[in-house]
């Protein structure tokens, strides 16, 4: 990248695809934000950048350059694909990560397990300009999305139909308000409105604490 784009981005500030980390902090830590990245839109990780848009700088490029390899092929799950760069700014070296969009979601903190345990892996996303857990709804999007699952046979039954009368009323639903509108588990209401977004009739929103909820339309 030029010495503008970057310049660019740091004006911008923290973005849903762009994070400063005034130092490298934690393994985990920076695993997770770049797991959000790379399960959401892709993005730039600037180290040596403080939340107030000041460059800190590193005081080792070398040695940030290997601890951003090492989680990415260590610490993520699958590992994540990303590009490291340097930049000098008023004598100050900035590291920047490229974490590309996956085409293999979702990616998780690294667990030692032979498969995502929708239930208790770590699976992070970006929403607006803050890397947050995903929920088992978006869990099963993303897993859905990147295997180009089809649904099959997808007929409007007595759940679905029940949640549409909901949003008549009102303006969105959960999986907690179909569970309790309809007497169903909140596991039944998931898979219920996961798969009204595969089909294109519900759009799924999250907010910054994580938390999903759906709604009939785009808002």
């Amino acid at each position: 990248m030029k010495l503008q784009d970057i310049l660019e981005l740091i004006e911008g500030g923290e973005t849903l695809t762009c994070e400063f980390k005034r130092k490298f902090s934690t393994q985990e830590k920076i695993a997770k934000e770049m797991i959000a990245f790379a399960n959401t839109k892709g993005g730039y990780l600037l180290i040596g950048v403080d939340d107030d848009k000041s460059v800190i700088g590193v005081e080792s490029e070398k040695s940030e350059s290997e601890l951003i390899l090492d989680v990415a092929k260590n610490y993520c799950e699958p590992p994540l694909e990303v590009k490291i760069e340097y930049v000098e700014i008023k004598g100050k070296e900035v590291v920047i990560v490229q974490v590309f969009e996956s085409d293999n979601k979702p990616h998780r903190l690294q667990d030692y397990l032979s498969e995502l345990d929708i239930n208790n892996s770590v699976v992070t996303i970006r929403v607006k300009d803050k890397s947050v857990q995903a929920s088992k709804e978006m869990i099963r999007l993303l897993k859905a999305q990147s295997s180009e699952l089809k649904l099959k046979k997808y007929s409007i039954g007595s759940n679905e139909k029940a949640v549409f009368e909901y949003l008549d009323k009102n303006e969105r639903i959960s999986v907690k308000e179909l569970s309790r509108f309809i007497n169903i588990s909140e596991r039944r209401a998931s898979r219920t409105l996961v798969k009204l977004v595969r089909a294109n009739l519900l759009f799924i929103h999250t907010k910054e604490n994580g938390e999903e909820y759906f709604t009939s339309r785009q808002i």
